[in-house]
């Protein structure tokens, strides 16, 4: 059993046995409240899921196991003479709540290139698909296309023992987290690139061998750009769209590549994953029509109220739970402030955080008028050569592995049952009002 495994396995059991426990003792205990407006808005709010790997606080950010996004930068392994934290070490910390030494992570990097070569059948499935699927849907069916490779679903079909379903769920994790980042740049070298292939670099970590594969820029900066990239979008908690999809489906014992597959296909819906490619589109249309790539800012206040006179969103602005600036944001810009020192469309985003926040506020039905993940990463991958906006989200959908499988381990280790909220209709949201109102 490797050493990250055993780690795993240890930890998973004592918490295991202590939420047995506490189901048993406090599990008719009421936690909290659920309204009207929680059950018809999608469940908003509602604390239902549990989930280990990090948290989301409306005001301050994401945190990975308490530890805030500036936090995770400075405590987490790097390259070395490197500035940005390895991903690599961001799993190990979700999975274990350790933070992982440089010979660790060195360790899982080498250990995920053992593991990174794509099937023949994934190959296959992609290459049966015109060339201009949308890269998401491409990617979706590469994983799903892996399913039979499954070590859960062959262990299963064996006979195996519940106590052992982490085990096999852990393996298929980091199988699929080993092959995502060539499978991802597969399909965009087939789909942007006539399908001129590069192969992966064995002396290079997991995200920057990534950067290498795709082959739009060879300078270090980018693969720095990649490291960050694939951190900050690695986990927001389980009650995102992509997260919960993924919990839910892998609550039926479907193994992860089915379980991740499904996630992905809510991560592409465009109130989700796919806005990051909508925010350096309208950007592109903003430019275009205003015919310049330095606009005043009276030509963006114009531009961004014709926007919402049109019944429009500003896209990239706005959160389901964010009450403040997403600190993810925020960590781009500093990159981008480190990093690039002369860029159009990057100006462009600091001068829409200018102008938006006021805007939006004033209107006065906006709950959060900051700007989010997304506002920022569209135009610090146009400045590297990455220009192929619908691309982004399969990025994005590279990084929120390892957040989600690292989930998925601790759901099987722990036992978690078959994810079943109990639904209602309408007559019945009457009634209760009709006999809170006659009391």
């Amino acid at each position: 059993m490797d050493k990250l495994k055993e780690k795993f396995r240890v930890k998973s059991a004592k918490l295991k046995q202590e939420v047995r426990e506490l189901r048993k003792t406090h599990g008719t205990a009421v936690v909290a409240d659920v309204n009207i407006a929680q059950i018809i808005g999608g469940m908003r709010g509602i604390k239902s899921m549990l989930w280990e790997t990090s948290e989301l606080d409306a005001n301050k950010g994401i945190t990975f196991r308490g530890h805030s996004i500036p936090q995770i930068k400075e405590i987490l392994p790097r390259t070395k003479g490197g500035k940005e934290p390895l991903p690599e070490g961001l799993f190990w910390l979700m999975l274990v709540d350790e933070v992982p030494t440089q010979a660790e992570v060195n360790w899982l990097s080498k250990e995920w290139y053992k593991r990174s070569k794509l099937p023949q059948i994934a190959l296959n499935a992609i290459a049966a698909l015109p060339v201009k699927t949308h890269p998401m849907t491409q990617f979706i069916i590469g994983i799903n296309s892996m399913q039979s490779t499954s070590v859960f679903a062959d262990r299963y079909s064996k006979g195996m023992s519940k106590n052992d379903y982490w085990d096999a769920t852990y393996e298929d994790s980091m199988n699929l987290i080993a092959r995502l980042p060539r499978l991802a740049a597969y399909i965009y070298r087939r789909v942007y690139c006539q399908g001129v292939h590069i192969a992966p670099n064995p002396k290079l970590d997991w995200a920057g061998n990534f950067a290498h594969m795709l082959g739009v820029n060879d300078h270090e900066d980018f693969k720095s750009l990649m490291r960050l990239y694939l951190t900050i979008h690695a986990d927001h908690e389980g009650g995102n769209a992509s997260a919960h999809t993924a919990h839910l489906v892998n609550s039926t014992l479907a193994d992860v590549y089915l379980s991740y597959g499904s996630a992905m296909s809510s991560l592409a819906g465009p109130l989700h994953g796919l806005a990051n490619q909508e925010v350096i589109k309208w950007i592109f249309d903003m430019t275009k029509k205003l015919k310049t790539t330095k606009p005043t800012d009276a030509q963006v206040k114009k531009y961004v109220n014709d926007t919402l006179k049109a019944g429009k969103v500003i896209p990239g602005y706005g959160h389901a739970v964010l009450r403040e600036p997403d600190p993810r944001f925020t960590a781009q810009r500093v990159f981008a402030e480190e990093y690039i020192q002369n860029d159009d469309y990057v100006k462009i985003v600091w001068q829409l955080f200018r102008v938006v926040p006021d805007i939006l506020g004033a209107l006065g039905k906006v709950k959060n008028p900051w700007p989010n993940v997304d506002a920022h990463s569209g135009a610090i991958l146009v400045h590297y050569g990455l220009k192929d906006y619908t691309y982004y989200t399969v990025l994005f959908g590279v990084s929120r592995a390892l957040g989600v499988l690292a989930a998925s381990c601790w759901s099987r280790a722990l036992g978690l049952p078959l994810e079943r909220p109990k639904s209602v209709n309408s007559e019945w949201l009457k009634t209760q009002v009709k006999n809170k109102k006659a009391k």
